[in-house]
């Protein structure tokens, strides 16, 4: 079974700020939420896919991983000691107890069953519970980067469309760029990470087309020729350099970061989208 893409994490160091910014480019965001870990976050939801806003607020007292655990907080607290931006590379699921078979059976690593449930603010005002079952793996030739499947328990309290309406236009999260040393070195991972089997390899890079939007592994000659930004040090590669969204309403042009504006084929510099 092939999995698309769920969500990307993106790790902040202040919440209030990566929203402002994210809103003064025409993003609508969900109102901010605290996991039950401490962990706080707030959404840009599009179309079946969303961007996670994520910070670790100070004094949170975030638990160590136990023996065959996986720390959501303790992992975004560790990323953000490094820097900010995309943290997390995150696929749904349908369920979690396949997923974690399959990574098994593919020689990935695998850890405990995790889910949780939390209330969330709709736009009418009500709370409301949603809940997730998070199934974590890991690339070893990508250490600092996170993976897992998402279950949306609640889905009818979670997608609102008041929230998935921007106006910049943005609709769809319709690629995920990363930017490694040797992008074959993560082939056989992303593999089994998307169950997808037909990978395409380019002069680029490679290509994996999911049941959601495209995931891009590219070169940093690649990415830096592409779209006129650094790849950043060799030494911090992999790393998840940028998406892609797509939308209907916004005429396509290239932009600065100060510019205010995004959609369409525009070019957001990362000091502008929290990393």
């Amino acid at each position: 079974m092939t999995r698309g893409i769920d969500h990307l994490v993106v790790a902040v160091r202040d919440l209030d700020r990566a929203a402002a910014a994210y809103e003064a480019n025409g993003f609508t965001l969900t109102p901010r939420a605290r996991h039950p870990w401490g962990t706080e976050n707030r959404l840009v939801q599009l179309d079946g896919a969303f961007i996670e806003l994520l910070t670790v607020p100070a004094g949170v007292d975030i638990a160590a991983p136990g023996k065959g655990s996986f720390s959501f907080g303790g992992f975004n607290r560790d990323f953000l000691s490094r820097h900010e931006g995309a943290s997390m590379l995150v696929l749904d699921s349908v369920d979690p107890v396949s997923d974690r078979a399959g990574f098994a059976a593919a020689g990935l690593k695998v850890f405990e069953p995790f889910g949780f449930e939390r209330e969330a603010i709709g736009p009418d005002g009500q709370v409301r519970k949603v809940g997730f079952d998070l199934t974590f793996t890991a690339d070893p030739d990508a250490p600092t980067l996170g993976f897992f499947t998402c279950r949306n328990r609640y889905p009818e309290n979670f997608w609102k469309p008041e929230y998935q309406t921007h106006g910049n236009g943005a609709q769809s999260l319709a690629e995920v760029i990363l930017v490694a040393g040797d992008p074959a070195d993560h082939h056989v991972f992303l593999e089994a990470f998307t169950g997808v089997r037909e990978l395409r390899a380019t002069s680029l890079g490679i290509e994996c087309k999911t049941a959601r939007g495209l995931i891009s592994i590219l070169s940093p000659v690649a990415y830096e020729g592409l779209y006129g930004l650094s790849a950043g040090p060799r030494a911090a590669l992999p790393r998840i350099a940028a998406l892609r969204l797509t939308g209907g309403s916004v005429p396509a042009r290239r932009i600065v970061p100060a510019a205010g504006n995004f959609g369409l084929d525009l070019i957001l510099d990362p000091s502008a989208a929290a990393g």
